[in-house]
């Protein structure tokens, strides 16, 4: 069986973001806003969109050491689930080296200190669906913790923001990962379309 993952894409640090599903989520909520160009009087301009819909996408994941824990996995023995919470809470933090050059910047007197960029995070869910995200809310309910209190069972609950050519710009890989992603959806739509003509079709005989 696949599992569902959430992959930051860094050139410094390529190893720091890589969150696989331990378990597949059971449910997730997809919720999409049109983007639509106002209509302003002019009825002909109602049926014109002006990109692809805002989309959020909300789910929760759990991770659990306790089979890792009755194996004596090295890792989990000393440190839980741990690296995996700090693997995905790492998607909203600025790196460290990237906080120590601004500071030192701002302490030299520079006027303009430009923001630190985060990864390009992916969530990946099955082959059809690679999407670029930005994560947008994040809560961890701890469960159960070792000896050493470090959490072993947790919940995350995440919220994404779909990233589209709305919002990255032609140079960005992003841009690309969800025009392929699209291209995908109108392929599955045509299929789809298809399978209800011909059931459409069949039923009256035709």
């Amino acid at each position: 069986m696949l599992k569902g993952a959430i992959v930051g894409f860094d050139i410094m640090n390529p190893l720091a973001s890589v969150i696989i599903f331990q378990y597949n989520p059971e449910t997730m909520n997809r919720s999409l806003t049109v983007k639509a160009k106002s209509n302003e009087g002019k009825t002909s301009e109602v049926t014109r969109l002006e990109g692809a819909p805002e989309e959020t996408i909300k789910l929760d994941i759990e991770i659990d050491a306790t089979d890792q824990l009755e194996k004596a996995d090295g890792v989990a023995t000393k440190t839980g689930i741990y690296p995996q919470l700090s693997a995905l809470e790492m998607l909203i933090y600025p790196k460290t080296t990237s906080v120590i050059a601004n500071t030192a910047l701002m302490e030299a007197g520079t006027m303009e200190i430009v923001p630190t960029e985060a990864p390009l995070t992916l969530f990946i869910w099955g082959v059809k669906r690679v999407v670029p995200v930005r994560l947008t809310q994040f809560s961890i309910e701890e469960e159960a913790y070792d000896t050493r209190l470090n959490p072993i069972i947790a919940k995350v609950s995440l919220s994404m923001s779909v990233l589209s050519y709305n919002e990255l710009p032609a140079s960005h890989p992003g841009y690309y990962v969800f025009m392929a992603h699209q291209m995908t959806k109108e392929a599955m739509a045509v299929i789809g379309s298809a399978e209800s003509i011909g059931s459409i079709g069949g039923g009256i005989g035709f």
